[in-house]
């Protein structure tokens, strides 16, 4: 083990300090690092920058593209209505209708988008159902990564594989590839999760209904910009949170 390899061996270890850390963002951290390496001659500036032009990085921004289009169009929530039939039925079959819905939009998008997507319904369905967000949330998450590992595109480190198997072997993985184990992986895990799963989380956080509770949102602060023509203005707070609590906004 020679100079450089000991230099990127420490240099991960501060890179991972950082990110346990979360003083600054991820990616400020690892463009920090690849300037580093860059003006200290590890890197040649030529090949710096090549991997935002990788195929992987190029194709995992196209799903995130379709994802947010899926979004504005609205197709998502269609399928997110019929979920409040079973928000009044048992926490299992709240867990396995998210997960299960999680995992199929994951199938088609990136599996976070598709967890950004229904993390709102998931929230907003435990309310109305009096039921702490905290059963539902960590299993929709479960639900989207195990719905991505059913597609080419579902997931980045699929696309990466494909793209490496495309290299080296001059023959890709197809879209539907990954479906056979893929699938079998996500119906048994999403099952586990939806019977027994949920039930691991701690008694601590299920008790907790409302979501300022779980997510002690009262740290958090936000600012609202108020149009010209807006009904808020003039208004105090108190009066908007009754105005959004009679329409169940």
């Amino acid at each position: 083990m020679n100079s450089d390899h000991l230099f990127f061996l420490a240099l991960m270890g501060i890179l991972l300090v950082f990110f346990i850390w979360e003083r600054w963002r991820y990616d400020l951290v690892a463009l920090s690092a690849l300037l580093l390496t860059t003006l200290l001659g590890f890197i040649p500036p030529e090949k710096a920058f090549l991997g935002f032009g990788h195929p992987a990085v190029v194709t995992v921004a196209a799903v995130l593209i379709i994802s947010r289009g899926l979004s504005n169009a609205g197709a998502v929530e269609i399928l997110t209505r019929y979920v409040k039939v079973a928000t009044s039925s048992s926490p299992s079959l709240h867990v396995a209708v998210l997960s299960s819905l999680g995992g199929l939009i994951s199938t088609v998008m990136n599996n976070v988008g598709a967890l950004a997507l229904l993390m709102p319904v998931a929230i907003q369905s435990s309310v109305e159902a009096k039921r702490s967000p905290a059963i539902v949330l960590m299993p929709l998450a479960f639900g989207t990564i195990l719905g991505g590992m059913v597609t080419l595109i579902g997931t980045p480190p699929n696309i990466i594989v494909a793209l490496y198997r495309a290299e080296v072997s001059g023959e890709s993985f197809g879209m539907f590839d990954f479906t056979p184990v893929g699938g079998i992986v996500a119906l048994v895990g999403i099952l586990f999760v939806a019977l027994m799963g949920w039930r691991f989380i701690p008694l601590a956080r299920r008790s907790r209904n409302a979501p300022q509770d779980l997510f002690s949102i009262q740290e958090y602060l936000t600012e609202v910009e108020v149009p010209e023509n807006s009904k808020a203005i003039g208004k105090s707070l108190s009066e908007l949170e009754m105005a959004t609590e009679d329409s169940d906004a």
